[in-house]
Parts: structure tokens; C-alpha cells; sequence
């Protein structure tokens, strides 16, 4: 007897808006109309587009439920958006909102670095990160085989990196663009 084993897809529960119209017309769902938000999803940083709820109100950067239990502001979450389809209002908001994701979440960056594998055995996957060569690479896994990192300022002071999460935002920023082929931290 066969069996399938099926792996849970994996949702987002928050998403930051990056853009929306109140009277728009979906691009991922034909004949959906409404409150059209574009957003970015705080965990896989993956790029949707989102129904609201006639007479919500969104702001740029607001952070919105779109979990499946209990939404108050959103209908539906109608697909994922490629980086080129997004309205140039949502590009220009790109990079403010990764910011935030990746200082409120700093922990979870931090905890990438700690972990972080070869991806093949002549590359790392911290030499993927802008700003982390070899060099670099060689005294995070020095640093963090005595003490696992605590914080970005840890990281910058005991190895030299300096600001860290900039080059964290800017490796986010190219997956998110499309301008590099391997994804450390988005989820496609």
C-alpha cells in the first residue's frame, strides 16, 4: 500500500503594505476588484497581493493579519507578485519596510548567521551576503564556534563587519529583484 505524505504549506501570518488602491483591479485573480494591496510577508519575505476590506484603511509599512484564522482588515491573500509587476509607489517602499522587518526581527537574522551552511563544497552561504568574503566568512565561523552572535552589534565588534544588517537588507533586496539565482532569504 502507497502512501503520500503531504508537507503542510507554510503561510504567512503578517505582511507589510508596500502600496494599495482603494478602487483596483487584482493582476494575480481575474475579476477580483477592491481594495488592492500590495504587500511583502514578514516570514518569507515574498511579495503578495492582498483583497481588503471595502472601508478598511491601510498606511505604507503598516503591518496587517493575513493569517488564516481571524483577520479583521483582510478578505483574502489573492497570490504572490513577481518584483517587475509591483507599482513603482511599492518598489520605492521596498527597501524602508525590509528595513524594518530585519530590525524587528534581528534575532532571526542574527540566528541565520550563526547557523549558516556551505552551500557546495568551494561555497558558504555567508559569502553570499554582500560585504562577506572569504576573509569575512572565515572569522564569523572562528567568532561563532567560541559564542554564537547575540545581536548585529556583536557581530559588527567582534569580527569588523561593519553594519551587518545593511548587507543583510541589500542581499534581500537582489533575491527579491530577481538579480541573484540562489535565495538565502526568501522563499519563492
Amino acid at each position: 500500500m502507497e502512501r503520500s505524505y503531504t508537507v503542510p504549506r507554510k503561510y504567512e501570518e503578517y505582511a507589510y503594505v508596500l502600496d494599495y488602491v482603494t478602487r483596483g483591479r487584482a493582476t494575480t485573480v481575474r475579476g477580483r476588484e477592491g481594495v488592492i494591496i500590495t504587500a511583502i510577508g514578514e516570514d518569507r519575505l515574498t511579495l503578495l497581493e492582498v483583497l481588503g476590506m471595502e472601508g478598511s484603511a491601510f498606511d505604507i509599512g503598516e503591518r496587517i493579519y493575513i493569517g488564516k484564522e481571524g483577520r479583521t482588515k483582510i478578505q483574502s491573500v489573492l497570490g504572490k507578485l513577481e518584483h517587475t509587476n509591483i507599482s513603482a509607489a511599492a518598489q520605492s517602499e521596498l527597501k524602508n519596510v525590509i528595513t524594518n522587518i530585519v530590525t524587528t526581527n534581528e534575532k532571526r537574522f542574527v540566528d541565520y548567521i550563526n547557523n549558516a551552511q556551505p552551500l557546495t563544497p568551494r561555497i558558504h552561504a555567508l559569502e553570499l551576503i554582500p560585504g562577506i568574503g572569504k576573509t569575512y566568512m572565515k572569522t564569523i565561523l572562528e567568532e561563532r564556534e567560541k559564542t554564537k552572535f547575540s545581536s548585529f552589534a556583536d557581530l559588527q565588534e567582534r569580527v569588523g563587519l561593519k553594519e551587518p544588517m545593511k548587507h543583510i537588507i541589500d542581499r534581500i533586496m537582489d533575491e527579491i529583484t530577481g538579480e541573484v539565482k540562489v535565495t538565502l532569504f526568501v522563499k519563492k
